[in-house]
């Protein structure tokens, strides 16, 4: 019963480090890096597709994206996905392939983007705090319908505190790295 509730909490805090990673690697920081645009929405013969599934996305250097569209008709609209997207990215069409330049971050900006990822952070915590919450209600309902002893819930309420400490300090260092990324020039 106890490594039931133990197994619950690794899984659901490790899935709220695992999506605050990922909102990391979507973020500019001013070097290129395929998952800023993959994501992006694009109008294939109309409907909205993932910029992934219609062209092929590298990276030439350490600040241009190069994106291969597998069809020729999709050029524009992917040029007007990236335009209308908030990411501050001009694409340069030549044929079939488009290059996206990664300007250089400005000061201001920077520090913006530290303000997100303080915020994405703090989002992170409060997640792996609501499961901790869930897990301790889990082991309280346990402990009054008499299926496991005092003892024992204590035990628990212990290891799920050491998970949620854990996961809490793996978001930190996540956001320790990316915010010394971000900051440097």
């Amino acid at each position: 019963m106890l490594e039931e509730f133990k197994k619950d909490a690794l899984g659901r805090m490790g899935k709220c480090v695992a999506t605050f990673q990922a909102d990391l690697r979507k973020l500019r920081t001013g070097r290129a890096h395929p998952s800023l645009v993959e994501g992006l929405k694009v109008d294939y013969y109309g409907s909205d597709v993932p910029l992934h599934q219609v062209a092929n996305i590298a990276v030439e250097d350490g600040r241009t994206l190069v994106i291969s569209p597998w069809e020729k008709t999709v050029v524009q609209a992917i040029e007007k996905a990236i335009f209308k997207s908030d990411l501050g990215l001009t694409p340069m069409t030549a044929g079939t392939v488009i290059r996206v330049p990664m300007p250089p971050l400005t000061e201001e900006r920077r520090r913006d983007i530290t303000k997100i990822l303080r915020h994405d952070a703090e989002s992170a915590r409060v997640a792996v705090r609501n499961v901790r919450r869930d897990v301790m209600n889990d082991i309280k309902e346990a402990l009054k319908e008499k299926m496991i002893s005092q003892d024992d819930e204590k035990r628990a309420e212990t290891e799920v505190q050491k998970l949620t400490d854990k996961h809490v300090a793996d978001i930190e260092s996540l956001l320790a790295a990316k915010e010394k990324e971000v900051m440097q020039v």
